[in-house]
């Protein structure tokens, strides 16, 4: 199986595993419904501060599922947070022997479905003040308010706040982050 279409499984298989953590929005988020006129990979492309993810998701050969019609919530870290991992980690992940490595850690800041951060601030409190996300990958993420941010914390205890939430695209969601996801 390819990565595309390991992909594209987990994808399905998150969907149809989906414990109701993927709440619809709020009808009354009226700025949400603002129309987006770029896919996931095609707004990364545009921002000028993921070329580094846009890289990895060329490497990993995720283009073409990241620019189907979705939905998904990509959490996307900047090129500085890519730059905060130790030397040489981004130019080893995207070697070809090392695809299958790369696709884990993407596929890790991939939850399949469109959550906006009405959708997570609400399952954060409705949970007592921590929400578990399940990945695309088949790990788990928890997120947590602090300090009137959202913060995540992955797998490995790392913790990255989202500094920018809700870029709408035409096949999701994304929300920008200071760090990169480590999956267990």
């Amino acid at each position: 199986m390819t990565s595309k279409n390991t992909f594209a499984a987990l994808i399905a298989a998150g969907l149809m595993a989906s414990t109701g953590l993927v709440a619809a929005p709020a009808l009354a988020d009226h700025h949400m419904e603002k129309k987006a006129s770029a896919n996931i990979v095609e707004t990364a492309m545009g921002t000028g501060m993921h070329n580094t993810l846009v890289a990895a998701v060329k490497a990993a050969g995720l283009v073409d599922t990241l620019s189907g019609p979705g939905p998904f919530t990509v959490f996307a870290p900047t090129d500085a947070a890519f730059g905060k991992l130790p030397a040489g980690t981004v130019d080893t992940l995207v070697k070809p022997e090392n695809k299958g490595t790369l696709t884990t850690i993407l596929t890790y800041h991939a939850v399949p479905g469109k959550v906006t951060s009405a959708d997570l601030v609400k399952m954060i409190n409705d949970n007592g003040g921590k929400a578990t996300i399940t990945t695309v990958q088949g790990g788990t993420l928890t997120a947590m308010l602090e300090g009137g941010k959202v913060v995540i914390t992955d797998a490995k205890g790392g913790k990255t706040t989202v500094a920018k939430a809700d870029v709408m695209t035409t096949n999701g969601v994304i929300h920008v982050t200071d760090g990169v996801f480590m999956p267990g």
